[in-house]
């Protein structure tokens, strides 16, 4: 899934190859996949987007984009999007394939479930994409210890760790994966009560939510996920499905992997005590 630190990567990866070239067209939908979703109808995609330029690309929360002379495309979620080289062959499914002038592409694929939007560069009513744009990112400086410990006010006592991070786009981008080395690193169980956090524990968090995020932006995303010329990540994850098989890295004990709120948790007992 893409998240905060492979949203950056995207962006600026889609910066260096597709910047300052031309539209020649678009394909939507080639490949119904029936949990991919579209601005609109798909089959307009091309009418919206062939001989536009891309002026720059940005990331918002979890959503790299690119701003096409009045129009702007992005892509979240599951999406895995690809740079296709002039001359190279094109995928023979696709959920979303944009030709420029150069002979390049961009291909965009769903894994489980993603949107690939494409809608005019202008104020929108779509809570996820105005929260991305409008909530201070963990890589800007308004993003402070205070914005951070204003998260817990008048949250519910049930409300877990895990759920104050990653649920109600209270900080947008921060999702399930980039998750589990957060609180890792903070020693904090996804399910512990972030009402029960010590003044201690709340001041860890919040700076492992920040230099963990920024390690794995600087590492060109998690080794989990591909960038956008399919290879993985530089930043090695402490707990994902590629680690869960080795030992703890500072106690060396087993690592746990559990179901908890519609996805998977991994951590350390012995370091993460609940």
């Amino acid at each position: 899934m893409i998240e905060l630190p492979e949203a950056y990567t995207l962006a600026n990866q889609l910066s260096q190859v597709f910047k300052g070239k031309t539209i020649v067209s678009a394909a939507a939908n080639t490949s119904p996949h029936g949990f991919a979703f579209y601005t609109g109808e798909p089959a307009e995609y091309n009418e919206r987007l062939a001989g536009r330029k891309i002026i720059d690309t940005a990331a918002y929360g979890g959503r790299p984009e690119l701003r096409a002379e009045g129009m702007l495309i992005s892509f979240f979620d599951g999406v895995r999007a690809r740079y296709i080289k002039p001359q190279e062959p094109r995928p023979a499914k696709h959920q979303l394939l944009i030709e420029f002038d150069n002979g390049s592409a961009l291909c965009c694929t769903v894994q489980m479930y993603g949107g690939m939007t494409a809608f005019p560069d202008e104020p929108r009513d779509d809570f996820y994409y105005n929260a991305g744009r409008q909530k201070p990112s963990p890589y800007t400086e308004a993003f402070n210890k205070a914005y951070f410990l204003g998260l817990f006010d008048g949250i519910k006592k049930s409300l877990s760790a895990k759920a104050l991070l990653a649920t109600e786009q209270r900080i947008p981008g921060l999702g399930n994966g980039v998750l589990q080395d957060i609180l890792f690193n903070a020693r904090i169980h996804p399910k512990r009560k972030a009402e029960s956090l010590t003044d201690d524990e709340r001041d860890k968090l919040y700076r492992s939510v920040v230099s963990t995020l920024k390690a794995m932006r600087d590492g060109g995303g998690r080794d989990t996920e591909p960038d956008l010329f399919g290879k993985p990540g530089g930043y090695r994850t402490i707990l994902s499905s590629k680690t869960l098989k080795q030992p703890c890295p500072v106690c060396g004990g087993e690592l746990v992997r559990q179901a908890f709120l519609g996805g998977n948790v991994y951590f350390c007992p012995a370091c993460q005590p609940l």
